[in-house]
This record gives C-alpha cells, sequence and structure tokens, in this order.
C-alpha cells in the first residue's frame, strides 16, 4: 500500500496530487459540471464586482444600459480631488469613478492625462477652465441632463479651489441634477497642517491681485481677521507678497509651503520680515507656493478706560449696543465687554 492510501477505481486525485475520498471526488466533478452548463465559472477566481457604486447614487434600474455600461455609476456630476504633487494621494473612490464616468472634465488635459496613465486609466476627457468655462458649461449641463457621468478634476487637489468648477457646480444644483464630492488632496489643508500656526480657525483667501494697490486694499480687509490667513502665490512675486503682509497686517508669524507632497517639499517658518527678506536675498523658489499667515495678536486693553467708556456709553444705550461701541472704538472682545458692562450696571 502507498503513502497515498488504499487504491481502487473509487478513489481520485485531487488538484495538488493527493487523495481524495470518493464521495468528495464524485460531487466536485458534479459540481463544476453544473458551473460548466449556467456559465457561472470558478467561483474562486471569476472577476468579482464590488458591492457598492461609488459615490452616493442610486442603484441602477434594470434595462439602463448607459449605467451598466459605467460599472454601476450613476448619472451625476463628480467633484474629484486629485495629487497635489504624488500621484498614489488618490482615493480608490477617485480611481473607481475615473474609470467608469462618461467623460472627464479636466483643468488641463495634458496634467490629467499624465495622472491617468500613472493609473492605468483610459476615458474620453475634455477641457474645462478659466478660459473656455462659458462655453464649456453648457455643454457639459446637457450631456449630464442626458444621464451622463461626468467627472470633474482640476490639475492638483480638490476642485472649486480657485478654479471655474464651482460654477458648474453651482448651475447644476440649480438644475437638480446629482453633484457628488469625493474628498482628498489640498494644499490648503496640508499647508496649515505643516505651518505650527493655530488651525481652530482659518480663511483661505486665495491669489493676491497681482497690481500693488489692489493688493493692498485686499491685505487691509484682511487685517483684522482673527484667523490664520492663507494665500496661494506666484512664486516670482512671493517676495514682495511678503513683504506687502508684513507691512500691512504687521510682522506676524508665518510660514511659506512648497512643492507639497513632492521630492522637494519646503515649508520655512519664521516672521513675515524674515520671510520677504530671505526670498528677496535668493529669489524666487521653484514650484506651487502656499502662504499662510499666522492671527493678529490680542489687544491690550486698558481696563480702566474701557470701564469709563462703557460707563459713558451705558447712560444712554443698552447693555448690548454699549459693549459692541466700545469694543468697536478699542478693538476689544465684544463678549469679555458685555460681561463687563452687566456688572457695571448691576453696580
Amino acid at each position: 500500500m502507498g503513502a497515498g492510501g488504499g487504491g481502487g477505481a473509487g478513489t481520485g486525485l485531487g488538484a495538488s496530487g493527493g487523495w481524495v475520498h470518493p464521495a468528495i471526488a464524485t460531487r466536485a466533478a458534479m459540481a463544476q459540471k453544473r458551473r460548466t452548463k449556467f456559465g457561472m465559472g470558478n467561483p474562486l477566481t471569476r472577476n468579482l464586482k464590488p458591492l457598492a457604486s461609488p459615490g452616493k447614487s442610486q442603484a441602477p434600474k434594470a434595462g439602463d444600459h448607459k449605467t451598466e455600461e459605467r460599472g454601476g455609476l450613476a448619472a451625476g456630476l463628480y467633484i474629484v480631488a486629485t495629487p497635489i504633487g504624488n500621484a498614489r494621494d488618490i482615493s480608490l473612490r477617485a480611481l473607481d469613478v475615473l474609470k467608469s464616468c462618461s467623460v472627464i472634465a479636466a483643468e488641463d488635459t495634458r496634467v490629467t492625462a499624465k495622472l491617468l496613465a500613472i493609473h492605468g486609466i483610459a476615458r474620453p476627457m475634455v477641457p474645462y477652465n478659466d478660459h473656455n468655462g462659458p462655453e464649456m458649461r453648457p455643454k457639459l449641463l446637457a450631456r449630464l441632463a442626458q444621464g451622463e457621468a461626468v467627472a470633474l478634476v482640476s490639475d492638483a487637489g480638490t476642485p472649486l479651489v480657485s478654479d471655474p468648477g464651482f460654477k458648474l457646480a453651482r448651475e447644476a444644483i440649480a438644475l437638480g441634477l446629482s453633484v457628488v464630492a469625493l474628498p482628498g488632496a489640498s494644499a490648503v489643508l496640508t499647508g496649515l497642517a505643516l505651518s505650527g500656526l493655530p488651525s481652530d480657525r482659518f480663511l483661505f483667501a486665495g491669489f493676491l491681485s497681482a497690481k500693488a494697490g489692489e493688493r493692498q486694499s485686499t491685505l487691509e480687509e484682511l487685517r483684522a481677521v482673527r484667523a490664520t490667513l492663507i494665500f496661494f502665490e506666484s512664486a516670482q512675486r512671493l517676495a514682495d507678497s511678503l513683504a506687502a503682509m508684513a507691512a500691512v497686517l504687521g510682522d506676524r508669524p508665518a510660514a511659506m509651503a512648497r512643492e507639497l507632497t513632492k521630492l522637494h517639499e519646503e515649508v520655512r517658518r519664521g516672521a513675515l520680515s524674515e520671510l520677504a527678506a530671505h526670498y528677496e536675498k535668493v529669489g524666487a523658489p521653484k514650484g506651487e507656493v502656499t502662504i499662510l499667515v499666522g492671527p493678529p495678536e490680542e489687544a491690550v486693553v486698558d481696563s480702566a478706560k474701557t470701564d469709563a467708556a462703557l460707563k459713558v456709553a451705558l447712560a444712554f444705550m443698552p447693555v448690548k449696543a454699549a459693549a459692541d461701541l466700545v469694543a468697536g472704538l478699542t478693538d476689544g472682545s465684544r463678549k469679555v465687554l458685555y460681561a463687563r458692562a452687566l456688572e457695571l450696571k448691576d453696580e
């Protein structure tokens, strides 16, 4: 008797060449015949579809050939975040949508084509940017109305941030069309996380004007905002913008972040005047630039003077109005002054 057990006509060999009990061999053979007859294939090796479609979309209806061709991706505008540098910083859900959509509306099709090639994706693309937005929006809205799935991408990061995507999304919403957002990379949040500046309250102010007068006016409007300010800026204007910020906002703590998530990522931190002097000396850096500026320091309030002002104001106006008036005159906290005004009124 061999090592494999007793021989005979009723024995069978498994896939690995080992002995299999006759009953198991018979049942396995019958199961394989049924799978072949009904076209089931091997359940362990056949390709399985995802359990759920990307996005918050309804299940495709029977007979909806367009939806079936898209792998179950429902019609709608898909706002897809793409990497800001490292091509691996893209979600699995975003890749699913890019593979299955009807068309990709890209800020620059050449840039997006490189990303698609890295991930082995081939889908039709059309350009959608600041220059052709008015012409392309009606065409994209028409495709959405016809039941297509349109993926909107920018060159880097999350669409609608400093690009014309919000106009397309706004009009799609106004028409009652489905809009789905796929979150992902953002230079705003990545820069904030690396800056070391307060992150509990921040304001993204986009690009400053290249004109000195308009830039100064914008900075003056932002001077009193009690939040970390975040700007995108051209590397060529970096030194001038930092100097203007120091002059208008004061010499606040700041950070300059560039080439985020890339090989030569750099984050330089310091006072605005120090950063301005550095880039005036070394020249414009390479890559995309994000500037982050800390909030203004809390004003030191002379309590004796504010008490005197509150007492005068309380003589002829309600508590809240008095606190608001004195806060506007002293840059003090409305909340603190309101509490103090209540105390003074009760004295």
